[in-house]
């Protein structure tokens, strides 16, 4: 069903349910770039922010002993959900703690399937579960949806091997991904896709049955702007319609789009680890963005307390201003705490490089962090990491546990180094088969099967033994 131009993305805060906390949380998944972007729409729209160029922790303590008007504001956010980013409001960054030069390094666009396969080896789906998976991720088009009816996706698993796989198995596998991030992704329409995103919202939200009854019949009224059929069979007065639209409205009817399908990009990274006398430390790196402070002469004539229209002009302004600084004072911590976790989990890498690599998924941050799973996803994409050894993703640190028993099982990233290395060093008139390298492999412990070891080369674009005997 196509809809009107009436259901895109609008940005903005349009509800009555905690904006503050919606800006926090989507704050969390946006790149340097998209900061920078936003600081200069906050400096052009609310003069009671300007750049900062004196940095100091005391510029929130101004704004915060002006009056007691904005006590209810509490003094840090939680930006810890287990609902997505519905609601991308306009996010300003502060400044970050830490000293760190400006690096920059020029990386691959992120593509959705590669979004979706990342996030499919942090799962602990079999290997049968997986292979359904894996079609059902390339079934997936640009917007984010399934482009193909679940039973041809069967069929085609029929043929891969999978004989008399019913049409229920797959079904279950996609509810599973339908899990994943971007939320709405693996929709088999617009409805659907809606649905998957206003099932993540808390229960609380205001008007929330009803805008899924809305979402589930009454599309088509919404896109005619039929206003009198919804109240009418909605039970609403205008205000309460008003705000179910505004919700339906703020979803996203594409998901996919936000990842870039080509070319590449400059990233700045948000942290840098670095080695002292105390040992690997982990910091913000202060060049990363602009840094932002409340006007201090804007803030004296808050103080005047009078009731202009002026006054009330700028405290209303003063306010989102203190909520973004702390909205963004709750992100950077975020951040630091995922990173600092992360790395101290793969000091080895630091230290010896790629084949130390130690397995590391999602759950385990989460849980040392107590944060879900969804945030951890959302605070390691598109956030970067300078190291000894270069600048990473911090989703680059996490490997899914191949081979071994129990602590004796190596990430599949340090098996990929490995095999990277065993070739490299081969002998050029005798280069080795799969085969022996899952003997040499073995040697060192590492218990992999044959297809894995082919799985792996491939992905590393080594060609086989008999093609590299050729070329040489």
């Amino acid at each position: 069903m196509a809809m009107k131009a009436s259901l895109q993305l609008r940005v903005g805060t349009q509800l009555t349910m905690t904006p503050q906390l919606q800006q926090a949380i989507a704050l969390l998944q946006l790149s340097t770039l998209d900061l920078r972007q936003e600081i200069q729409q906050a400096l052009e729209s609310n003069p009671m922010l300007e750049l900062d160029e004196d940095y100091g922790e005391q510029v929130i303590d101004e704004a915060s002993a002006t009056d007691d008007w904005a006590s209810e504001i509490p003094n840090e956010l939680a930006t810890d959900s287990d609902w997505t980013d519905t609601y991308p409001d306009h996010g300003i960054s502060s400044g970050s703690a830490g000293d760190g030069p400006d690096f920059e390094r020029q990386a691959a666009g992120q593509t959705l399937a590669g979004h979706l396969i990342w996030q499919l080896a942090m799962t602990d789906l079999n290997e049968r579960q997986r292979q359904i998976a894996e079609s059902l991720i390339d079934a997936v088009n640009g917007a984010g949806y399934l482009s193909q009816p679940l039973e041809e996706i069967r069929d085609g698993l029929r043929q891969q091997g999978l004989e008399g796989l019913p049409t229920r198995e797959v079904e279950q596998v996609l509810l599973r991904l339908q899990q994943f991030e971007p939320t709405g992704v693996f929709a088999r329409d617009l409805r659907e896709c809606l649905l998957l995103q206003l099932a993540t919202l808390p229960d609380d939200t205001p008007l929330l049955p009803q805008a899924r009854r809305l979402v589930r019949q009454f599309l088509e009224p919404l896109a005619a702007d039929d206003r009198r059929l919804l109240k009418r069979r909605l039970g609403l007065d205008d205000d309460a319609l008003d705000e179910v639209i505004a919700l339906v409205r703020s979803l996203d009817p594409r998901p996919g789009s936000a990842f870039a399908e080509v070319g590449s990009s400059y990233v700045t990274p948000d942290l840098v680890i670095y080695h002292d006398a105390s040992g690997w430390r982990v910091e913000l790196n202060a060049e990363a963005l602009p840094r932002l402070r409340i006007q201090p002469d804007y803030v004296a004539l808050v103080r005047r307390a009078d009731k202009s229209q002026d006054n009330q002009f700028l405290k209303d302004h003063l306010q989102e201003a203190r909520w973004l600084l702390k909205s963004l004072s709750s992100r950077n911590d975020t951040l630091l705490r995922v990173g600092r976790e992360i790395m101290a989990h793969q000091i080895d890498f630091l230290e010896q490089g790629e084949e130390a690599m130690k397995p590391l998924v999602l759950a385990d941050i989460a849980q040392a962090v107590e944060m879900h799973e969804s945030t951890i996803s959302r605070v390691t994409t598109q956030k970067f990491i300078h190291t000894p050894r270069g600048v990473f993703e911090l989703k680059y640190f996490f490997s899914s546990q191949v081979g071994g028993g129990e602590g004796d099982a190596h990430s599949s990233t340090a098996i990929r180094a490995r095999i990277r290395k065993l070739v490299a060093d081969e002998p050029p008139r005798k280069p080795l088969s799969d085969s022996r390298l899952v003997e040499l492999l073995a040697e060192d412990g590492i218990k992999v099967a044959r297809r894995t070891v082919a799985k792996y080369r491939e992905a590393l674009g080594i060609p086989s033994s008999s093609e590299r005997k050729r070329f040489r």
